[in-house]
């Protein structure tokens, strides 16, 4: 053990023990929680020139959040990328163009009143704890409490070869994570200056003023390593889950209940509570052909090598997340594919939550008229099976 974290396992931490000061009691006590993956790059999640409206643009991400939260969504979410020119290629040049998450959600924060506000930072790219507890009490306050941040660390050489830093083995990412999220954590609580000599960070008589509120912000992280998920287990709030058996969602649900009971039998052998969300890709429509229709369509007009370059980014990586996915379900994008008319879709909600999952963060391809569409058919019947209160 390092001499930093042997100081931070001595030092006493704040009298508030983790269950007072979790975020988790701010969310809705819903049995299914509903979050919406903001479209913040150009394309979403589905490398296909099939017709849409979909933009990246903040006035579009406004409107859908804006929207999200009139229909009762619980969470937005807001993915952080970092890509050459061009993005993933093809004539969609998909991916290229991107709004940053942590500046949109600041300005969403500020245009919404219940929504909870989620962006990722890669905080291995250069940035260190004081920097982002400071900006997160800062988007905390602006946003009364609905600010929170996913945690990643970065995989792809790429990226941070674009830092002009070097890759770092898995493993010790997420040991750095750890270090980087413990100094974080204690300049949001503690109300001495912080001097930390760490083996990754140093810090001499750090403080922050203000604090964050009562709580502090969400901390979420989507992991499937062991490294990774032992990090999401001892400081994450809400853990985005992916389908170990591919977008199928009958697999899905075969494969999820195992997967979710071990992710919180390790939170609760570090004596905290997490919920576990995953994204499923939200494909509805009146009737089942329609929906299948618009499945296919997306597929038939794929980019292809817009697509062949997405799925290779991904699965040339050391990620253990995603392996399952074939490649029709890279195009379609999101982690489980949900196809039919309402009821098909909220009996899938219901499967999910029953396989163990305490929400859903989801996408679509079109986004404001399936939005409009999910918000006003998938809602009452949510509530009427008892997933929404």
């Amino acid at each position: 053990m390092s001499d930093a974290m042997t100081m931070l396992t001595k030092t006493p931490m704040p009298s508030r023990d983790e269950s007072e000061i979790s975020p988790l009691e701010r969310l809705p006590q819903h049995k299914l929680l509903v979050g919406l993956f903001l479209p913040m790059q150009e394309g979403a999640w589905s490398p296909s020139r099939a017709p849409r409206s979909t933009s990246w643009t903040f006035d579009y991400i406004a409107r859908c959040t804006i929207r999200a939260e009139e229909l009762g969504f619980d969470l937005a979410f807001g993915l952080a990328q970092w890509l050459s020119k061009g993005g993933y290629g093809g004539e969609m040049r998909f991916r290229e163009h991107e709004i940053d998450p942590i500046i949109a959600n600041t300005a969403l924060a500020a245009i919404t009143k219940s929504i909870v506000l989620i962006n990722t930072v890669h905080i291995l790219y250069a940035w260190h704890p004081l920097h982002l507890a400071k900006f997160g009490a800062a988007i905390d306050h602006i946003s009364g409490g609905r600010w929170g941040v996913n945690v990643v660390t970065g995989y792809k050489p790429s990226e941070y070869r674009m830092f002009g830093l070097a890759p770092i083995e898995h493993d010790l990412r997420y040991e750095m994570a750890d270090e980087f999220t413990t100094i974080m954590k204690r300049l949001w609580a503690d109300d001495e200056d912080l001097t930390f000599d760490g083996r990754y960070w140093k810090t001499e008589r750090a403080f922050l003023a203000p604090k964050p509120g009562p709580r502090r912000p969400f901390l979420v992280n989507a992991a499937s390593s062991g490294a990774g998920l032992d990090y999401a287990a001892k400081h994450s709030d809400i853990i985005f889950i992916t389908s170990p058996s591919g977008a199928d969602p009958f697999k899905a649900c075969e494969s999820l209940p195992s997967h979710n009971a071990k992710i919180k039998s390790l939170a609760n052998g570090y004596g905290r509570k997490v919920k576990t969300i995953i994204n499923p890709h939200v494909i509805c429509r009146p009737t089942e052909k329609e929906a299948k229709a618009a499945y296919q369509e997306i597929l038939e007009n794929e980019d292809t090598v817009a697509a062949d370059n997405f799925v290779k980014t991904f699965v040339s990586g050391d990620t253990a997340s995603w392996r399952g996915h074939s490649r029709a379900q890279w195009v379609i994008g999101g982690n489980v594919h949900l196809v039919g008319t309402p009821e098909q879709i909220v009996d899938w909600f219901i499967k999910l939550q029953a396989a163990g999952c305490d929400g859903v963060q989801v996408n679509f391809f079109d986004y404001l008229p399936d939005l409009e569409f999910f918000g006003k058919e998938v809602f009452p019947l949510m509530k009427q099976a008892g997933l929404r209160s």
